[in-house]
């Protein structure tokens, strides 16, 4: 039951019910009474690693454009707000015959409050944290605001119609890509695809063994950490979905498609022998920012995990010497590599005109496969 003394904000309201488990309520709510009601939930990470959270940081220009228009007079802000809405909210139908058309029930909503200033709102803005920022600094704050609510009492659901409702207006790609292993399914099989990579990136970030462990950029990272934090995370995920889904990747075989299973300890595996050796072959270039070692950007990531498909077939991840064996396959093009001085042979490049675009990624990519083909061949 509804505790009499507890504050509580009632609005009238429809309800629609588009399913039986998640009832949606449209309603308006007053510009200063949504920061009241509803808080912005920052993707982060807690002491122990685990995200928190899924909106990006305040885009402050887009802020002040909306903040003036609703300071400029008569305004019309048709572009209303999706709220996460707790469990405890009540809806009570209208009487009478005209309550519902089949479509939608009318009646009152019932949302409860905060105590005081320092308590947790009760619902999260899943879309709209813009729009909301700018409604709790307008002058004009009586302006009524069209909401859509639905109730959703886990983390889970609210990230699930996070990624579905931006999918028109494109989120940061790596803000998508650190949440999609938190989410039950995938808004679109594009980003289905990306699910286990960015898993595995995140692996590798958290992991103490990993030689990119606190060196991945994620929507979450912290800001001191960003300093040390020099690969984008959007490059790994996109290297290990390439060898994930390509026939010729050496991660391909991990993946029962039948069952839609994956050996994730054996890609971990790999993934660590392969880069601990990459890490121990070029240790002036290792942890550098990519304006300093072309290895650490997009195009050395890309390049190097291509090449990770033809090392990694010659290296017995069972033997205790698999990373020295690897290292030992890497040295093969060592001297071949220019990641942070000189120019790259054949190619004609100087190392710091090396961008993270397709063409020099192929270029790259073809030449070390050129030359560990041909160092392999010169070795038998």
């Amino acid at each position: 039951m509804t505790d009499p003394h507890e504050p509580m904000l009632e609005r009238r309201a429809l309800r629609i019910e588009q399913n039986s488990h998640t009832p949606l309520y449209l309603f308006a709510l007053a510009a200063d009474e949504v920061g009241l009601v509803a808080d912005v939930a920052r993707i982060s990470r807690d002491e122990a690693g685990k995200l928190i959270g899924y909106q990006r940081g305040e885009r402050r220009n887009h802020v002040k454009q909306i903040l003036d228009y609703l300071n400029s007079g008569e305004v019309v802000f048709p572009n209303g707000l999706i709220l996460a809405l707790p469990d405890t909210v009540r809806f009570r139908s209208s009487r009478g015959p005209a309550t519902t058309d089949g479509l939608a029930t009318a009646g009152t909503l019932e949302i409860p409050l905060p105590t005081n200033d320092s308590d947790p709102r009760p619902a999260w803005i899943v879309d709209g944290q813009q729009r909301s920022l700018a409604l709790a600094r307008t002058s004009n704050s009586k302006l009524a605001v069209p909401v859509a609510g639905f109730v959703a009492s886990s983390l889970e659901l609210q990230r699930d119609q996070f990624l579905r409702v931006n999918t028109v207006a494109p989120l940061p790609s790596n803000l998508v890509t650190e949440l999609l292993p938190e989410v039950v399914s995938a808004p679109s099989p594009r980003l289905s695809q990306r699910k286990m990579p960015s898993a595995l990136v995140d692996v590798l970030n958290r992991d103490p063994e990993s030689p990119f462990f606190g060196l991945i950029k994620r929507a979450s990272t912290d800001p001191d950490e960003r300093r040390v934090a020099v690969v984008t995370d959007n490059s790994l995920v996109e290297a290990i979905k390439e060898s994930l889904e390509s026939p010729s990747g050496v991660l391909f075989p991990f993946r029962n498609i039948a069952t839609g299973s994956t050996d994730t300890d054996g890609i971990r595996r790999i993934l660590l022998v392969y880069w601990k050796a990459v890490r121990a072959t070029f240790p002036d270039a290792w942890g550098r920012p990519a304006t300093e070692s072309r290895l650490m950007g997009g195009v050395g990531i890309r390049a190097m995990s291509r090449l990770m498909d033809r090392v990694m077939v010659h290296v017995d991840l069972s033997d205790a010497g698999a990373e020295k064996a690897a290292r030992q396959e890497i040295m093969l093009i060592a001297d071949h590599c220019c990641w942070t001085s000189g120019v790259w042979e054949e190619l004609g490049l100087p190392w710091d005109e090396v961008q993270n675009v397709p063409k020099h990624i192929a270029a790259i990519s073809n030449y070390l496969a050129r030359v560990y083909v041909g160092a392999r061949k010169e070795r038998k």
